[in-house]
């Protein structure tokens, strides 16, 4: 296998031919050779491939494991709780039965919100509107040609970013001049200033904000979109989430105490639910890696510096580990295993997302709020998989609210 300009090995899953095609195909001045049609070559990948990575760079480390505790701690699940419930309700509220409520704009709306009060303690405000608008303007840019000139969409993200970056700095300085930093960090930022070392530059850790800022764009409000939809096509799961959550809801009020996050977390039909929302909507279609020594895998050899793409759908939706992949069945989690290299939505290893915890819990908050307030009607929509998922209506539903005559 040769490769010329930007080798790069793609894993994926292949219906039409098991063996490898070597071909250089062209695009946009980069050459991609050597598509390896393996129908798990994917799994092999990432329990073999990962070994070959030297560890991340001493600072990326640090800071990732600074992040990923702190997004595991009880205090910031606590947070996260009430800002969410208060954000979900203040959504809601306005909700109109006059006219369609388009789930993906609101679930946007409000896992961005969340996402950036746990980040830099931003709240809804002339501020947090100026980066939502200029967050929108950066992302269109990330899947975008690579031409960097006044007026096109690579440029017009990148000045978007410089915008982000210095509204960030201002907050990062602003702490920096309180009388110090809480022994309880209310925000990533604290954690990020807590640490000592002259590397943790201010334009590092904003370049971080910004990075982590993109699961509120995508991940969680495309997680909570799909689990609506897959729900309203499957009547009998929308049924018994409704009932294991209006049991919550009748339990905690006669108790006269409000849900904390572990009461959502302990719902185990919900977490089913998601789990194969996961599984099924692949938000995360893959993760890429660079091979940092000659590797073989299953007769076929990936050579030293070429990039690795691990193919999730392709294991989410293999017949040979699930039975019916295209299926939504929320019931298969029941008993099954989910600590697997065959099901990895938030990637794996030492690279796993440091906001899986929190993905969860905030789909669980939005669930449960939502299918024991209303009742809804979807319309027809389709979900799209490329450049990323989303739906392509927006996923417009009718609700009525519960209680209503």
């Amino acid at each position: 296998m040769n490769a010329r300009g930007h080798p790069a090995a793609t894993a994926i899953r292949g219906r039409l031919n098991p063996l490898c095609h070597n071909f250089n195909h062209g695009l946009v001045g980069l050459h991609f050779s050597s598509i390896l049609c393996m129908a798990r070559c994917s799994s092999h990948i990432y329990l073999e491939v990962q070994q070959l990575y030297p560890q991340m760079q001493n600072l990326q480390r640090r800071i990732h494991g600074l992040v990923g505790a702190f997004f595991k701690s009880p205090h910031l699940k606590a947070q996260i709780t009430r800002d969410m419930q208060k954000y979900v309700q203040e959504s809601m509220a306005n909700w109109s039965e006059d006219h369609p409520t388009y789930i993906q704009d609101v679930t946007k709306t409000i896992a961005f919100q969340v996402l950036v009060k746990a980040l830099i303690s931003l709240n809804p405000g002339d501020e947090m509107e100026f980066l939502k608008k200029q967050f929108q303007e950066f992302i269109a840019g990330l899947m975008s040609l690579p031409i960097n000139i006044p007026g096109s969409t690579l440029y017009r993200s990148l000045q978007a970013k410089k915008k982000m970056v210095k509204l960030v700095k201002k907050t990062i300085q602003a702490r920096k001049n309180t009388s110090g930093i809480s022994n309880f960090p209310k925000d990533v930022v604290d954690v990020l200033l807590s640490d000592t070392s002259e590397q943790l530059t201010d334009d590092l850790i904003a370049d971080n904000m910004i990075d982590m800022m993109i699961p509120g764009e995508d991940s969680v409000p495309v997680l909570m979109t799909l689990a609506i939809k897959y729900l309203s096509d499957c009547p009998a799961a929308l049924q018994q989430l409704m009932e294991e959550n209006m049991k919550l809801k009748r339990h905690k009020d006669q108790l006269g105490e409000p849900l904390c996050w572990s009461d959502y977390l302990s719902l185990p039909f919900t977490q089913n639910v998601i789990t194969e929302t996961l599984r099924m909507g692949n938000i995360i279609i893959g993760v890429m890696r660079k091979a940092m020594k000659d590797v073989e895998i299953k007769g076929y050899l990936i050579p030293k510096g070429w990039c690795v793409f691990a193919y999730f759908r392709s294991v989410h939706l293999d017949e040979n580990h699930y039975d019916w992949p295209y299926e939504f069945n929320p019931w298969r989690w029941q008993d099954k295993d989910m600590s697997t290299c065959n099901f990895t939505p938030f990637g794996g290893g030492q690279r796993l997302c440091p906001g899986l915890d929190l993905a969860r819990l905030e789909a669980s908050i939005f669930l449960h709020h939502f299918v024991t307030q209303f009742r809804w009607v979807a319309e027809d929509d389709t979900i799209v998989n490329f450049p990323t998922v989303r739906m392509k209506r927006r996923m417009p539903i009718w609700v009525k609210r519960r209680g209503d005559p």
